[in-house]
């Protein structure tokens, strides 16, 4: 990979940072579930790779930005199964496998919500 490409993903997931800290600054500690900002950012996160994953991009740059950079730093895939392993820690295993359930099911279905908006209204 090239330099260029480098700064794409340092730019990007600079950014998906910032996203992602200012929505744990402004979600506080209201949970349902045992749902907290991380499910936020991985749904929102699922969203927007579904839209991005519609708009084929074919660009490389693009690609590193977003999907690699941007949604790479944004999600928190890391942090879920870290929450998964206290859960199990801390036997709480009915949470455990709502709060997996939740995750998974509601970032595919925003997935492809994302995906689906993108083809009907820009394709």
């Amino acid at each position: 990979m090239e330099l260029d490409g480098f700064i794409y993903i340092l730019v990007g997931s600079t950014f998906g940072l910032i996203v992602r800290m200012f929505i744990k600054y402004i979600s506080g500690k209201k949970k349902i579930f045992y749902s907290n900002n991380i499910l936020i950012v991985n749904v929102l996160a699922s969203l927007f790779l579904g839209i991005f994953e519609g708009l084929n991009i074919t660009n490389k740059n693009l690609i590193l930005f977003i999907f690699v950079g941007f949604l790479g730093c944004f999600s928190t895939f890391s942090s879920f199964i870290y929450q998964l392993f206290n859960l199990i820690r801390e036997k709480k295993y009915l949470i455990l496998l709502i709060y997996y359930a939740e995750v998974i099911l509601l970032s595919f279905l925003f997935f492809c919500l994302g995906y689906f908006i993108t083809l009907t209204f820009i394709n």
